[in-house]
C-alpha cells in the first residue's frame, strides 16, 4: 500500500530534462514558491493561488537543473509564504514525517524534506530564510544547506524576506548534496581540502537538551581529528536572544514591505500563527529599528573575522527532535524562538550551513552543523562527502 506522506502540493507539475549532465537519472522536487511554466505557485496559500497568474518560464534553479540532466516530478507543500519553522499548513494539511511519525516535520520547506526523506525524490529544493531548510532537513534526517546568501539565483522565487532569502537543497546522502552544489555553485568552483581549524560553538550547544548534546557529542573526538586545532567559544559575545531579535526584526520589515499591498488589499486567510505574524511584522517602523541593522553589520564582521577561509564552526541545527504535532501554548514559542537563535547565526552573517542527520532521542532524527566562511561552500559541502558523512553513524544503523 503507496503510503500518502502528504509532501506534494502537484505531481502532476513534471519537466524533462533538456540535456545530459551531471544529475542525468537523479529527480528533483520543488518548494511550491517558484516559478515552474505554465503554473501557478501556491506559497501554501488559497488565496495567494486564488490571485496570482500562472509563471510564464522557469525559475532560474529550475532551468539550471534540468540543464544539468535532472528531472523535475513535483512542487511540494510549504507553510503559508514561508513564514513559519514548523511545517504545520492549516490549508492543505501538514506533510507527514517519515523519520518521525506524530511529530512535525520543520518548515516552512516541510513538503520539500519530506519527498526526500521518504525516498520520493532523489533531492529537493528548498528556501531558507530563517532556517527553512536547515530545521526540516533535521527533523526528517536528511542532509540540507542553506548557502551563502546571493550564492545561488533568486530569479522565479516568491519573496519573503530578501536580505536573507536562500535557495537550498536536500538530499539522503552528502554525495548528492555536493554533487547538486557543484552544479548550483558552479561559480565557486572546486574547495581547497578541509578546515585546518574547528570552533565548537558553545553558547549554540548550551539551547540543546541533555539528550541532543549526548548524542551529537559522541561524535566531537572524531571531528577534531579532522582538524589541525580545535577550541571552543563563545560565538555571540552578546547573546543569541539579541541577534535573533535583530533577525526577527529586519525579517520582519522586509516581509511586511514585500507583502503589504498584497495582504491589504485580499485580505487572505492565514492559519493560526502565521496570521499573527504578519500582523506583528505590519507594526514594525523603519524608523525605530536602526539598532537592529547596526547589530547586523556587527555580527557579519565578527562572523567573517572568527571564520575567515580556513575555520569551520560544529553547531546543533535544532534543539531537540522534532515536536509533536498540534502542539499550543507556550512550549511552542519557547522551541520556535531557540530554534530561530540556533538558525539566526548564519543569516545574519549571510554564511554557508550544512546539516548531517543524527539520530537523538528514541532514535529519533537531529542535526549536527558545519557553518564555513561566505562563498566557502563547494569547500564546505566536498568536506562533509568527503570526510565527516564517513564518521558519522548513519540513521538507519
Amino acid at each position: 500500500m503507496k503510503h500518502n506522506w502528504n509532501a506534494y502540493a502537484n505531481e502532476k507539475v513534471v519537466a524533462m530534462p533538456y540535456a545530459e549532465g551531471s544529475l542525468s537519472g537523479k529527480t528533483f522536487a520543488v518548494k511550491d514558491v517558484f516559478d515552474i511554466a505554465g503554473h501557478t505557485p501556491s506559497a501554501g496559500n488559497p488565496d495567494w493561488l486564488r490571485t496570482h497568474e500562472p509563471s510564464e518560464r522557469h525559475a532560474a534553479v529550475v532551468d539550471k537543473l534540468l540543464g544539468s540532466g535532472a528531472k523535475l516530478i513535483g512542487t511540494t507543500m510549504t507553510d503559508e509564504l514561508m513564514y513559519s519553522i514548523n511545517g504545520e499548513n492549516a490549508h492543505y494539511g501538514t506533510p507527514v514525517n517519515p523519520k518521525a511519525l506524530g511529530r512535525i516535520p520543520g518548515g516552512s520547506s516541510s513538503g520539500s524534506a519530506v519527498a526526500v526523506s521518504a525516498g520520493l525524490a532523489d533531492f529537493a529544493i528548498g528556501t531558507d530564510t530563517g532556517g527553512s531548510v536547515r530545521v526540516p532537513s533535521a527533523y526528517c534526517g536528511i542532509y540540507g544547506i542553506r548557502p551563502s546568501h546571493g550564492a545561488v539565483a533568486v530569479k522565479g522565487l516568491i519573496p519573503l524576506a530578501p536580505s536573507f532569502d536562500t535557495v537550498g537543497w536536500m538530499a539522503r546522502d552528502a554525495k548528492t548534496l555536493l554533487d547538486v552544489g557543484r552544479v548550483l555553485l558552479d561559480s565557486q568552483g572546486s574547495g581547497e581540502a578541509g578546515f585546518p581549524r574547528m570552533v565548537f560553538a558553545q553558547d549554540l550547544w548550551s539551547l540543546t537538551d541533555e539528550f541532543s548534546f549526548a548524542a551529537a557529542s559522541r561524535y566531537f573526538q572524531a571531528l577534531r581529528e579532522l582538524a589541525d586545532q580545535h577550541e571552543d567559544t563563545v560565538v555571540a559575545p552578546n547573546g543569541l536572544r539579541e541577534w535573533m531579535n535583530a533577525f526577527r526584526t529586519i525579517q520582519g520589515l522586509e516581509i511586511w514591505r514585500e507583502h503589504q499591498d498584497w495582504i491589504t488589499r485580499e485580505k487572505p486567510s492565514f492559519g493560526p500563527g502565521i496570521a499573527e505574524r504578519f500582523a506583528w511584522a505590519s507594526t514594525l517602523k523603519l524608523e525605530e529599528s536602526g539598532a537592529a541593522y547596526i547589530l547586523r553589520e556587527e555580527i557579519r564582521i565578527r562572523m567573517d573575522e572568527l571564520l575567515g577561509e580556513n575555520t569551520v564552526i560544529v553547531a546543533p541545527t535544532v534543539p531537540a527532535i522534532a515536536p509533536p504535532l498540534h502542539m499550543a501554548g507556550p512550549e511552542v514559542e519557547r522551541r520556535r524562538v531557540q530554534t530561530l537563535e540556533m538558525s539566526c547565526v548564519a543569516g545574519l552573517a549571510g554564511l554557508p550551513q550544512v546539516t548531517v542527520p543524527i539520530a537523538g532521542e528514541q532514535g529519533y532524527p537531529i542535526g549536527l552543523s558545519f557553518i564555513a566562511g561566505r562563498n566557502q561552500d563547494i569547500r564546505l559541502l566536498e568536506w562533509v562527502a568527503g570526510h565527516v558523512a564517513a564518521r558519522i553513524k548513519p540513521l538507519s544503523e
